[in-house]
């Protein structure tokens, strides 16, 4: 069983930066990954990690703006996000996955409880 713990979000105005880390208890075997969600819409693919740290995907939307990055020594993955936008406000989830990167929120095995971060204009 592997426990998934979310930090770091918060208030930051457009420009701003932010940096999300994500605990992982238990085995570090797992790729992980950040997705986000806003009231009413799905949960959306935000970026996700290898579990050597090696390979990494982003969406669309955060490239060249997001670095997802671990720290396996540590259990910890972590999002920094620069040049941050309205639109980039959400509940931020982290999530654990035994197989692999995936981009699809159904093949995570594990979740954390989300961190919400706010973007003001």
């Amino acid at each position: 069983q592997v426990q998934v713990v979310e930090s770091g979000g918060g208030w930051v105005q457009a420009g701003g930066s932010l940096r999300l880390s994500c605990v992982a208890s238990g085995p570090t075997n797992y790729a992980m990954g950040w997705f986000r969600q806003t009231p009413g819409n799905e949960r959306e693919f935000v970026a996700t990690i290898s579990r050597g740290g090696l390979t990494t995907y982003y969406a669309d939307s955060v490239k060249a703006r997001f670095t997802i990055s671990r720290d396996n020594a540590k259990n910890t993955v972590y999002l920094q996000m620069n040049s941050l936008k309205p639109e980039d406000t959400a509940v931020y989830y982290c999530a654990a996955r035994q197989l692999g990167t995936s981009r699809s929120k159904e093949e995570y095995d594990y979740w954390g409880q989300g961190t919400q971060v706010t973007v003001s204009s």
